[in-house]
């Protein structure tokens, strides 16, 4: 059984924006610029966007920023001296002004890691989310010219900074002590899905078909060496985040008629695995038993049939000729679902 998610649109209704207007500010960007005054030699262009960005972008906050190597590179001030290059309005002084954009640039920051991890903020809630999200971006400030990898660490962050120390809290709430797995379990499948929506998938490309299987001659089929399509992705989680994610989304897209129970609680510790695909741009997730997964990731580190089949056997309690019955239908179904872009031969 398998559950087919085309992933939602990027969803801002939970994101303060301010409001828009028709009219421009009075005061230009040469206005805000102390060099723009008489007798001050300006800077080029290029020069005071390379300092600003460094500035409001530094993860330790604006003074900060100003210090930085990147910053001093470009324009030589110390903070006292930040006026030199960023005047002060009636209201705010030069640090302050600075402050405003890196602000709304952690603000948008923010609300992009919201929307490739919806699920992981409603499990946790938007403050405490927030937090998690924040204290990321300062340890893995963005590198990337597009927000696209923004979150590619971010699991792996939530498993850094997990707690260690047993949680009295909830263990009265009857969570197993290393429930913060869970949480970093869940960022996984959500990133993954992601990944695979926006990676290369089969939609122009024909798969290996069960005919091109069974057509194998019997002495060479062992040998053959079966290639996972490039959106196929294997995952082993510690708890069972699959049937969790799909109960939250389905949360999310009923009706106010049709309500659904909305709090869902924390799942015990199950160890689970998950294939994701993706057909005619959809992304698909379908449960494994453990055979399964262990066969298919034979195959994605290159292994024979033979091999493969040898790692599936170790990991279930089939006799032969189940096993054998429970071959063929497993493979009857990734065809068909196009799991495999090609064979080849030693």
């Amino acid at each position: 059984m398998m559950d087919g998610c085309i992933v939602p649109a990027r969803r801002t209704s939970r994101s303060r924006r301010a409001p828009t207007s028709s009219k421009m500010p009075q005061s230009s960007a040469q206005n805000d610029s102390a060099e723009s005054q008489p007798g001050v030699n300006p800077r080029p262009l290029d020069l005071v966007e390379r300092w600003m960005q460094s500035v409001i972008t530094h993860p330790a906050g604006v003074a900060a920023g100003i210090a930085s190597d990147a910053a001093q590179a470009a324009i030589p001030v110390s903070p006292d001296e930040v006026e030199r290059v960023v005047t002060r309005s009636q209201a705010l002084d030069s640090i302050e002004r600075l402050g405003v954009y890196a602000n709304a640039y952690y603000a948008r920051l923010l609300e992009c890691l919201r929307d490739v991890f919806p699920i992981v903020a409603r499990t946790l809630g938007e403050e405490l989310f927030d937090h998690f999200a924040l204290g990321y971006l300062q340890k893995y400030p963005s590198q990337s010219y597009t927000l696209c990898e923004l979150g590619a660490r971010f699991a792996q962050f939530l498993d850094e900074t997990r707690p260690t120390e047993p949680d009295a809290a909830a263990a009265e709430a009857g969570l197993s002590p290393d429930w913060p797995r869970f949480v970093v379990d869940l960022a996984r499948l959500e990133w993954t899905v992601g990944q695979v929506y926006d990676g290369p998938g089969m939609e122009n490309r024909q798969g290996v078909l069960a005919d091109a299987l069974a057509a194998i001659p019997p002495d060479r089929w062992l040998a053959a060496r079966l290639q996972l399509a490039p959106c196929v992705r294997l995952l082993l989680f510690r708890y069972p985040v699959n049937d969790f994610y799909t109960k939250m989304r389905a949360i999310d897209r009923a009706d106010d008629d049709d309500p659904i129970e909305d709090d869902l609680a924390i799942p015990r510790p199950e160890e689970t695995y998950v294939a994701l695909s993706r057909r005619d741009y959809v992304v698909r997730r379908y449960p494994l038993a453990k055979p399964q997964y262990a066969l298919l990731a034979a195959f994605e580190s290159g292994a024979t049939v033979e091999a493969a089949i040898a790692a599936a056997a170790a990991d279930c309690d089939l006799s032969d000729d189940e096993l054998a019955v429970a071959l063929h239908r497993w493979f009857a179904d990734w065809t068909a679902d196009q799991f495999f872009l090609s064979v080849a031969f030693d």
